[in-house]
């Protein structure tokens, strides 16, 4: 499904595949020879999402582009099922596994490897042919690459990234509900969305 999001909608070059159940949301720019599978949801909130050629984002995946973060996936990726790209710049040939999560303002240089459940930060940068083993977290710029249960020496370099203020815009003393009040405000710009009807 193709859906017109903030009065832009996708552009797919005719090479291209997208699946009948994936979802293209606003301008979301999908290359030759690109392959969009079931289910795979990329959406341009308020800012691009673009595909290079011969990606392929698999099912269930989502690619999410921001205003500060668009979402700039390179030539011959692969990006797994059920992984989460939002607001990252993943260079070509990447390797994004399964159910990886890739954090707003983050690179993952060439022909790196974020494997299944692995995490990258935002504003981290991963370097090209660097790999982020099963369920570890990137974090930092250069990044450093550390296991989940290392939880102390994650945040002690996260809480420089500033995560509120990439991720939303806020600082760190923003109220839960004041934060969701303005997330859903954001969000309210979905209700003016509408499909784009196929050209004969």
């Amino acid at each position: 499904m193709l859906v017109r999001h903030r009065g832009l909608e996708p552009s797919v070059d005719p090479s291209a595949y997208v699946a009948p159940s994936a979802t293209l949301v606003g301008d979301v720019r999908i290359a030759a020879g690109a392959r969009i599978l079931h289910g795979a949801i990329l959406t341009a909130e308020d800012g691009a999402v673009v595909i290079g050629e011969d990606t392929v984002v698999m099912e269930n995946a989502l690619v999410r582009g921001r205003r500060e973060h668009p979402a700039k996936v390179g030539a011959a990726v692969m990006i797994g099922p059920h992984a989460h790209v939002n607001g990252s710049t993943v260079e070509a040939e990447a390797f994004v596994a399964t159910g990886a999560a890739l954090f707003p303002g983050s690179v993952i240089g060439a022909g790196a490897e974020v494997r299944i459940h692995g995490v990258v930060q935002v504003n981290t940068v991963l370097a090209p042919g660097a790999l982020v083993p099963i369920g570890w977290v990137a974090v930092g710029d250069p990044a450093t690459i550390l296991p989940p249960d290392r939880h102390d020496e994650i945040w002690a370099i996260q809480r420089e990234l500033d995560f509120p203020g990439t991720v939303y815009g806020v600082g760190r003393d923003v109220p839960m509900r004041e934060l969701m009040r303005r997330q859903s405000t954001f969000y309210a710009a979905h209700e003016d969305d509408s499909p784009v009807e196929a050209s004969d």
